[in-house]
């Protein structure tokens, strides 16, 4: 999983998997969630990303794995 910002549109990306979108849907204004062919979500949008939350900081918390690779 990879989280990418883009400060010139504030727009944060989720991407969970290393797959072509196939279709995206629109939830409301600001949320976007992409899907494979199989209908798996690979990737999440979140439009006017730092105006709605704090980027300042990311916190993680159990995850599987073995070390965290900053960009």
């Amino acid at each position: 999983m990879k989280l990418q910002y883009f400060a010139d549109s504030d727009t944060l990306y989720i991407d969970m998997a290393d797959r072509p979108i196939s279709r995206t849907d629109r939830i409301n204004y600001d949320f976007l969630v992409d899907y494979d062919a199989n209908g798996v979500v690979v990737g999440i949008t979140l439009e006017h990303a730092a105006a709605r939350m704090d980027l300042s900081s990311i916190e993680t918390e159990d995850l599987p794995t073995k070390a965290l690779k900053v960009a």
